[in-house]
């Protein structure tokens, strides 16, 4: 026998099924809101992972198709690797939760979510987060929850939490809150420039709305909730501490990591940690916690450093930036390009512009979003850090900040209409050393305005980082962190926008959350930086978008015809379109409400198919003038075409001024003439004349 719970949020009924599915899992939650229909389980291993120095989390975020009532495209007809979409929801569910797990579980634990069944007006990302919460929540494995999860959406300035798919998609706000019983643990969002004072409104109205997720998980759990099972902890004795602190004083330690430069700082640990290794040649339990243990060495150096001492590992200030860098048009022959460079970050981006038929499609389970005109790639080679290993393809970090960055400039990218383009931007780390997605952005901003986007305001970026001591009040923020500081520090918190508002925020931590005056500190300081690198460094390297596409770039020229004559642009079969083509060498896009695309790189092969299209979409009217070729010689005159499937016929008496008794006499097939239209004659056919053709014309 099962048993279910039950709560009204948001205006709709969550329902949560427990022992009903899935119970040989260690934690179980069937979850219906609305008809949306998600199975998430958590799962643990019985020992920990050997040789491992981390917690090994799985999050998976499975969308079946069967979901809303669709047979997967391609030829195997099933499921493959997960969408951009899975993965990205498979990274907003493990940020918040991760922290919640012991710092010393090894235990493998996999959090999976079955997508079953879609209500468009109840999203599954939502549930599925919630289900991973609730699921792990009342299960056996260690987890100091509840955590609870809202989304936010906006239209008309007005705040809508939980929304459905629609207004999700096509509102001013896509913001997720992840919250414990007393802090926010968690925020990912895209705004259509929201003011800071209005994202922190509704990050702690999501927040409010979090506890009462959060006490009905804690009825779930007093109820049907496992004792959480005992686990192997690693745990650095305490003399293990004080005999490398007599080998390596914690002033060594501090010279060791006190400088700017990774390279110095990675030799100086490895020097620490060799002598360590030697001095402990013959206790093996030691040598095996020695990694760890030189991790958790450097971690509260640096803290100790920042926290106390307000120093900061290259020297800066608390709430100074590396030094910055930037330049357009690095790499030449491609449509845009640009470098950033923040101390030892750098990102090259570069834009490529393309028709509309190039857009992305796409085959999910959101039925509003089926194509993608601005694609953001984001690639992470080993050569950045100074490591070595082969290239295996985007992983999930790629993936997901490819996707911040593209979050972070789709409010400002010009419409359809306004610029018929694909748009793909490719950032490239050349060198890491802390917020490579924030230069990515910073990058491509400027890249796109190279390449003659014409965005409507510039966007950067910038991440603050924190370091808390033993009490709420205990803290210090830090502007612009390094990745040591972000490795050692307790927050990384990315903000990406314009001098108007906020476009994209991405907040990992790794404690128990955060106080509300951290939270807003965050977010002015981001702001003031952004400031800083917008007038000091992007804006004299690039101030505005250029005129004009890259002369290497495809032009594109658009018309609207009337959509009831697309048939005759295309042709029978595409007869006609295809015959433009091959005439002119241009790729031709139309739309099902009327809009023709006509994309190439000469300008007169493009007026040439465009003409062509006109003319066949156009009604002939009498006393007008027009120009074609003679394609077919009758007894009884000549056939002109003025486009592809769009001809007319000159009668013999029509030809010339002068009587003539055969058509060859004047006409050669492949003459190119000027007729004017006659009007239709008796039998309702259009009739044209050459002979009437105005002298001058």
């Amino acid at each position: 026998m099962y048993k279910s719970f039950s709560m009204e949020l948001a205006g709709r009924t969550l329902t949560v099924d427990v022992d009903r599915v899935g119970k040989q899992a260690n934690g179980c939650a069937f979850m219906h809101y609305g008809e949306t229909t998600v199975l998430s389980t958590a799962t643990a291993s019985d020992k920990p992972r050997d040789g491992i120095d981390f917690f090994p989390l799985s999050v998976e975020f499975e969308e079946k198709m069967y979901s809303v009532g669709k047979i997967p495209g391609g030829f195997n007809k099933r499921e493959g690797k997960a969408s951009e979409n899975a993965v990205l929801t498979a990274r907003v569910i493990d940020r918040p939760m991760r922290p919640l797990f012991p710092k010393d579980y090894r235990n493998d634990v996999t959090l999976n979510n079955l997508v079953m069944s879609v209500d468009t007006e109840c999203r599954p990302e939502l549930v599925a987060m919630l289900g991973s919460a609730i699921s792990t929540c009342i299960s056996d494995i260690p987890f100091d929850g509840p955590c609870a999860m809202t989304q936010v959406g906006m239209v008309d300035g007005e705040f809508i939490f939980n929304p459905s798919q629609k207004v999700w998609d096509e509102g001013d706000l896509q913001l997720t809150v992840a919250s414990t019983a007393q802090k926010v643990i968690m925020i990912e969002a895209g705004a259509n420039e929201i003011p800071e004072d209005k994202m922190i409104e509704a990050i702690y109205k999501a927040h409010d709305i979090n506890q009462t997720i959060i006490e009905f998980i804690n009825k779930m759990v007093a109820e049907v909730g496992k004792p959480k099972h005992d686990y192997t902890k690693f745990i650095i004795p305490d003399e293990m501490f004080e005999k490398i602190k007599e080998i390596v004083p914690p002033t060594e330690m501090e010279e060791a990591v006190f400088t700017d430069k990774k390279q110095e700082r990675e030799e100086n640990i490895k020097a620490i940690t060799e002598r360590l290794e030697e001095a402990f040649a013959e206790n093996e339990e030691w040598l095996a916690l020695l990694s760890e243990a030189v991790y958790q060495y450097q971690k509260k150096t640096v803290r100790k450093m920042i926290l106390k001492d307000h120093k900061r590992p290259d020297g800066r200030r608390i709430d100074q930036i590396r030094p910055l860098a930037a330049e357009v048009d690095i790499v030449p022959r491609v449509h845009g390009s640009a470098m950033f460079t923040r101390g030892q970050t750098q990102i090259c981006d570069v834009v490529t512009l393309a028709p509309l038929s190039e857009v992305q499609r796409i085959d999910g389970l959101d039925e509003n979003i089926t194509t993608k005109r601005y694609m953001h790639h984001y690639n992470f080679p080993s050569y950045s850090v100074g490591e070595t290993k082969p290239s295996r393809g985007p992983g999930r970090r790629e993936i997901g900040h490819g996707a911040l960055a593209e979050k972070a400039l789709v409010p400002v990218l010009p419409s359809e209409e306004e610029f018929p383009y694909a748009i793909r931007a490719v950032s490239e780390t050349f060198e890491s050393n802390g917020s490579t997605s924030m230069a990515s952005t910073c990058a491509s901003c400027m890249s796109l305005m190279a390449a003659g986007v014409p965005i409507k305001k510039m966007v950067a970026g910038i991440s603050c980082g924190l370091v808390t001591g033993d009490t709420d009040d205990d803290y210090i923020v830090l502007t612009d962190i390094q990745g040591l500081e972000d490795f050692f520090g307790d927050m990384d918190f990315k903000v990406t926008g314009t001098k108007d508002g906020i476009t994209a925020i991405q907040m990992d931590i790794k404690i128990h959350g955060l106080t509300r005056p951290i939270v807003e500190e965050a977010i002015r300081r981001t702001r003031e930086a952004r400031f800083f690198i917008m007038d000091e460094c992007m804006s004299k390297a690039i101030a505005e978008p250029r005129k004009e596409v890259s002369k290497y770039a495809p032009k594109i020229i658009q018309i609207q015809i009337d959509p009831s004559k697309i048939g005759d642009v295309v042709g029978q079969r595409g007869k006609t379109i295809n015959e433009i083509i091959d005439r002119t060498g241009v790729k031709i896009d139309i739309t099902d409400d009327g809009s023709v695309s006509v994309c190439g790189t000469e300008k007169e092969k493009m007026d040439e198919a465009m003409h062509m299209i006109e003319m066949i979409v156009s009604d002939f009217e009498e006393g007008k003038l027009y120009e074609g070729v003679v394609i077919s010689i009758k007894e009884f005159g000549a056939f002109v075409e003025f486009a592809p499937g769009k001809e007319g016929m000159v009668h013999i008496s029509k030809i010339a001024k002068e009587r003539i008794n055969r058509v060859e006499d004047v006409l050669t097939l492949g003459d190119k003439v000027k007729v004017v239209c006659l009007g239709k004659d008796k039998m309702g056919r259009i009739s044209f004349s050459i002979k009437d053709v105005p002298a001058n014309a």
